[in-house]
């Protein structure tokens, strides 16, 4: 994120067509408030580009680094099942 990328909450507002026009051609824009980032305004083909689902989670599942490859998981098998009202 650069300062370029980043607009006030004022200047967001005064400058709301410019902000759009500028997502459009460069991409994500940062909006901040006090000088902390709050918000990011993307393009509409961005948002959907990022929202669309990538795979199932199995496979996610079957990708994602464990970080601990020696991680073993197992049941406690000698404990008694919990009651359940139904």
């Amino acid at each position: 994120m650069t300062a370029a990328d980043t607009w006030s909450v004022a200047d967001a507002k005064a400058r709301l067509s410019e902000l759009l026009d500028t997502v459009g051609r460069d991409g994500p824009q940062t909006i901040s408030r006090r000088g902390r980032p709050v918000a990011v305004v993307v393009s509409l083909d961005e948002w959907e580009r990022r929202k669309r689902r990538q795979g199932t989670l199995a496979e996610f599942l079957a990708t994602a680094p464990v970080g601990n490859e020696d991680l073993i998981l197992e049941r406690d098998r000698g404990g008694r099942m919990r009651e359940v009202d139904l």
